[in-house]
């Protein structure tokens, strides 16, 4: 079978391993995994409070426009219903301004490292990916301004970035946004947008007033908890949607998340639990790497990337076997560190003692 030659050498995304699989290899009765930016804390419990009240028919399709999600997101950020697209995840997203926009001959500028789906969507349309590194684990924008050609049709942008969690000021964005030209679209990756707390953070939503080349991607898998629904968004004028709106495949979405992210938006409170327990979680973090003096990236997401100067991988197999799973550097960029998700106060010591036992034997 002849397939596309240019997907012959990609490699299919690989997550973290299950808790299950880690239990059954090293005879473990207990697994802590905090390696998929997942919510410790789970999901709003109005979502189980409704669905015990409610029947669901599973025999007839979802709706394919997600039409009551949309209306409820529109309320939320005062935008209009045709101003988002909803995915599978927001990853599907991704796939669909990829698809929509891509092409061989046509190139793409992005960060790296950053979330790999960029480019290994890139790569299965043909496009050129061009990569610019990041400069103390933030983008150098001023160095992707610069990359644009006459066959730039897409530019990703991710704040807080994945893994380094660094964020972009309000001001460098703008600047950024000024210099690209309308024909070019930005997609701002928003993934962990909730738990951001710097204050000279931009408003997207006043972004996408002033810049129709504009496009944010935001998600209910990470502060809202709901990563089994797999629902995500894209949020751009009512033009940009409805041109990508053909790409995006029937019934993408499934009844059971769409209603729960519906609820999931009706429950601010919980978010804002959330978003405290995670900023003092990375307190704790921070006082680790102050106490041992190991260099890290303040982080505005729910996780944290810590260059131990070890061998990445091999401080990822020596927590394993003490039950914890995180991620190892070294399929992120950065071959001597872990990115760790905050997990909730007990699960962040036990994991901060298990690091030092490792570092002392």
């Amino acid at each position: 079978m002849n397939v596309k030659a240019q997907i012959t050498n990609l490699v299919p995304y690989k997550p973290g391993r299950s808790s299950e699989e880690v239990k059954k290899e090293f005879g473990l009765s207990e697994i802590v995994k905090l390696a998929s930016n997942e919510n410790p804390f789970g999901y709003s419990p109005k979502i189980d409070a409704w669905f015990k009240e409610n029947g669901i028919n599973h025999a007839i399709y979802p709706d394919g426009y997600a039409a009551n999600l949309r209306y409820a997101l529109a309320e939320k950020y005062s935008l209009n219903p045709e101003q988002f697209i909803i995915g599978n995840g927001s990853d599907e997203v991704i796939q669909i301004v990829s698809r929509a926009l891509l092409e061989k001959g046509k190139n793409t500028i992005m960060p790296v490292p950053t979330f790999p789906q960029y480019k290994h969507n890139a790569i299965i349309e043909g496009a050129e990916a061009i990569e610019v590194p990041l400069v103390n684990g933030a983008h150098d924008l001023k160095k992707m301004a610069e990359m644009i050609d006459e066959n730039t049709s897409l530019i990703w942008v991710c704040s807080p970035n994945n893994p380094t969690g660094t964020y972009i000021s309000d001001q460098k964005l703008r600047h950024f946004l000024d210099l690209v030209p309308e024909h070019v679209l930005v997609v701002l990756d928003e993934a962990y947008y909730e738990y951001v707390e710097a204050v000279d953070y931009y408003d997207a939503l006043s972004l996408l007033r002033t810049y129709p080349n504009l496009l944010v991607t935001r998600t209910f898998s990470k502060a809202y908890g709901l990563a089994g629904f797999r629902v995500g968004y894209g949020m751009a004028s009512p033009e940009l949607i409805a041109s990508i709106e053909p790409v995006r495949e029937p019934f993408n979405t499934n009844v059971l998340g769409q209603i729960s992210a519906e609820i999931a938006l009706s429950d601010p409170e919980f978010i804002e639990v959330c978003r405290k327990e995670n900023k003092e979680g990375l307190k704790q973090y921070y006082a680790f790497c102050d106490e041992l003096g190991l260099s890290y990236y303040p982080s505005s997401g729910n996780f944290i990337l810590i260059d131990f100067k070890k061998d990445g991988d091999y401080l990822f197999e020596e927590l394993m076997k003490k039950g914890f799973i995180v991620r190892s550097g070294q399929a992120l960029g950065f071959p001597t560190s872990l990115r760790i998700t905050i997990g909730s106060k007990a699960q962040n010591e036990k994991i901060i003692q298990a690091l030092k036992t490792i570092l002392t034997q």
